[in-house]
């Protein structure tokens, strides 16, 4: 698949948009007509070609813009990446990771030499083109999780695995949905995860550790998560908030098919080989409800979902003040029609 860039912001003026091509590839994340919150973890194993499920780390149109904005995320905040110091040799193998599995996916993109420890690193996007000793990391021009993470889409936790459980030890979080690295570095599991209403009432982070905690090497997982997103913004942390959460109160009937986007996470596993920590790459995608209302399954399914969520759910994504509004507009855009299975369009 060729891959055309696209200059594009997530903030400021919003230039950002899907190509046709891009729309139909978004992984929107209902494969029925309601939700609640489950484990839905499945193997992550290839896809079809040209869907986000293709190769293991997804590149996509966005690519070059989306780490634009991520530089200025770091100058702003550098606090962003963090790593505890027991983590460098996990972001060592993260590094290791993402650069043998681009370089095979997408060779026209990416290219890695090796000889013994000496690697030679080629990232054609973005004009990158270094020589340095694996392990070494006064031979990169930053540490190995900021020089990797600066050149992969999403955002990438590594978890160290200890007293059968999992704890947040280093990261870099640039486009999150609302939490914040620099609040949850050092906690476990179960601590990061609190603020989910309903989860753990129903056990679903209890049968998730113990799936999380048994990947092996070589099987990695994923699944899909998702929330609304006002506004194309990537960053909408915590720490920023004065930035997007006026947003919500820009919310009417007649914005919403531009301004409100549907924001879903690509949430993948990978046991790493050397340290035996979990990484969890979170990939954002974004598409507006006007381009998302043009494929009627994914339309009839919005509205139907948006309108059955249980009242602790609406609170908890955050779509309180415009819900009812919300599925009002997305009921004009559902024709009563049955929903095939499957989350991509017929």
């Amino acid at each position: 698949m060729t891959i055309t860039f696209r200059t594009e912001t997530f903030r400021d003026d919003f230039t950002f948009r899907n190509s046709p091509a891009g729309i139909r590839r978004f992984p929107f994340p209902f494969h029925e007509d309601g939700y609640m919150y489950s484990v839905n973890i499945e193997p992550h194993r290839p896809g079809a070609p040209g869907s986000v499920f293709e190769h293991g780390f997804d590149v996509d149109e966005h690519y070059v813009a989306e780490m634009a904005d991520r530089a200025l995320v770091l100058a702003e905040d550098p606090l962003r990446c963090q790593a505890l110091p027991h983590m460098d040799l996990a972001s060592w193998d993260y590094l290791e990771l993402v650069m043998t599995t681009k370089a095979r996916d997408y060779p026209e993109l990416f290219t890695l030499e090796t000889d013994g420890d000496r690697w030679h690193w080629t990232n054609r996007p973005l004009g990158i083109d270094d020589r340095f000793t694996f392990g070494v990391t006064s031979t990169l021009p930053c540490p190995p999780l900021e020089y990797i993470g600066r050149q992969t889409q999403g955002d990438h936790c590594l978890l160290d695995q200890r007293d059968n459980n999992l704890w947040m030890d280093a990261g870099m979080v640039t486009t999150q949905a609302d939490w914040s690295l620099d609040f949850d570095i050092g906690m476990n599991f179960f601590e990061w995860h609190a603020p989910v209403p309903l989860a753990h009432e129903m056990g679903v982070f209890q049968r998730a550790i113990k799936f999380l905690t048994s990947i092996p090497q070589g099987q990695p997982s994923r699944r899909l998560n998702w929330t609304l997103t006002v506004n194309p913004r990537l960053d909408t942390s915590p720490e920023n908030y004065p930035k997007w959460g006026p947003d919500k109160l820009t919310v009417t009937p007649d914005t919403i098919g531009e301004k409100m986007h549907l924001r879903v996470e690509l949430q993948t596993f990978w046991r790493l080989p050397r340290s035996n920590a979990l990484v969890f790459p979170i990939r954002c995608y974004l598409l507006r409800f006007d381009d998302l209302v043009t494929i009627p399954k994914w339309a009839r399914r919005m509205h139907r979902v948006i309108r059955d969520l249980p009242p602790e759910l609406v609170t908890y994504k955050g779509m309180s003040r415009y819900h009812p509004m919300l599925v009002e507009w997305l009921a004009a855009h559902d024709d009563g029609a049955p929903t095939s299975p499957g989350i991509f369009p017929d």
